[in-house]
C-alpha cells in the first residue's frame, strides 16, 4: 500500500465523512483537516486518518486533496492556501459544487503552480457517500481522469468524465437546476392541491409509480407524505447558494434566465424567512405556510 498516493480531506461534513471513510477503508494513507464538528474526525482517526490543525500542513502531508465545501469562496480560500506552500506536483480534486467561473479562474493559478485541478461534483445523499456509491461527474483532461479515477471510485459508484476543467461543475449546475426547479413545482403543486381538497397523499398515490416519478420525487415525498425529516438532507441555503452560481452563469453566457431566476427567488425567500437550515422537502412546508396553508403534524 506504500506506493498509493497520500491523500488529503478538507471537508467532513454530511458527504465529505463518508467521502473519506471509504478513501481510507480502500487502503489510502489520509490525512483530514481539523473540523470543529468532533465526531468525524475522531471517527476516521480510528479507522487510521492523520489529522492536520491547518490546510498548509494537511498540503504537506499530501499528494492529492480532496476538497468538499459549501461553495467557491470557501474553495478558493482554501486553494490560496495550498498553494501558499510548496504545491508542485500535488493534485486538487474538488468535489464541492462551485462556480464554474471560479475553477476555471483557479485552474489556471494552479496549473502555473504546477498544481493540477480537476473538478468532481456529487450527486445523490450522504446515504451514498457512505455506502461508496455516489455519483460524481468530472471536468479533467482524459489523462488526468484516468489517473484519479481508481481514488475517485472508493466513493463513487457512476464515475463519468464530462470534459475538461469546469465542466463537471457546470454539468452540476445543470443536474441541481433540473432537480430544485422539480422541488419548487412539487412544492406549489402541492399547495395547489390542498387549497383545492387534493391531499399530500392522494397526490402522492397518482404520482407516485406514474410517468414523472423517479427516485428525487420519491426522497422530496418521502418527508412531504411520511414526515422523514432525514429523507433528502441537502439545506435550502444550499439549494439557494446553486441556484444564484445558475442564474451567475446563465447570464454569463447570455441565456435569459426566466426559470432559473423564478426557481431561486423562492429559495431566497424561504432563507430570507429563516429557513435556511431546512432540508429541500421542506420547501414544500414554505410554500404551503405563504399561502396559508399550515400542517399540524410538521
Amino acid at each position: 500500500m506504500t506506493d498509493r498516493p497520500r491523500i488529503g480531506f478538507v471537508g467532513v461534513g454530511l458527504m465529505g465523512h463518508g467521502m473519506a471513510k471509504n478513501i481510507v477503508e480502500a487502503g489510502y494513507p489520509l490525512t483530514v483537516l481539523a473540523h470543529r464538528n468532533r465526531e468525524p474526525v475522531e471517527d476516521l482517526k480510528k479507522r487510521g486518518a492523520a489529522e492536520a490543525g491547518g490546510v498548509e500542513e494537511l498540503a504537506a502531508a499530501s499528494d492529492v486533496i480532496f476538497l468538499c465545501l459549501p461553495g467557491s469562496p470557501q474553495v478558493e480560500a482554501t486553494v490560496a492556501a495550498i498553494l501558499s506552500g510548496e504545491p508542485a506536483g500535488k493534485t486538487i480534486i474538488d468535489t464541492s459544487t462551485s462556480n464554474p467561473v471560479s475553477t476555471r479562474a483557479l485552474a489556471e493559478r494552479c496549473a502555473a503552480a504546477g498544481v493540477t485541478l480537476i473538478d468532481a461534483p456529487l450527486s445523490r445523499t450522504p446515504k451514498e457517500a457512505w455506502e461508496g456509491t455516489l455519483d460524481t461527474m468530472v471536468g479533467a483532461s482524459e489523462a488526468d481522469f484516468e489517473r484519479v479515477r481508481p481514488l475517485l471510485e472508493t466513493w463513487a459508484g457512476k464515475v463519468v468524465r464530462v470534459g475538461e476543467i469546469g465542466a463537471g461543475h457546470t454539468m452540476k449546475l445543470l443536474n441541481n437546476f433540473v432537480s430544485l426547479g422539480y422541488a419548487s413545482i412539487y412544492s406549489e403543486a402541492l399547495a395547489i392541491g390542498a387549497k383545492n381538497g387534493i391531499d399530500a397523499a392522494t397526490f402522492h398515490g397518482v404520482i407516485g409509480g406514474g410517468r414523472m416519478d423517479c427516485g428525487f420525487y420519491q426522497t422530496f415525498m418521502q418527508y412531504v407524505v411520511g414526515r422523514d425529516r432525514d429523507a433528502h438532507k441537502f439545506t435550502l441555503r444550499n439549494a439557494h447558494k446553486d441556484m444564484r452560481y445558475v442564474v451567475s452563469l446563465a447570464n454569463e453566457s447570455g441565456i435569459a434566465s426566466h426559470v432559473s431566476s423564478t426557481v431561486k427567488n423562492g429559495l431566497a425567500t424561504a432563507e430570507s424567512l429563516g429557513r435556511g437550515d431546512d432540508f429541500l422537502p421542506m420547501l414544500s412546508d414554505v410554500v404551503a405556510e405563504l399561502n396559508g396553508i399550515r400542517r399540524t403534524d410538521r
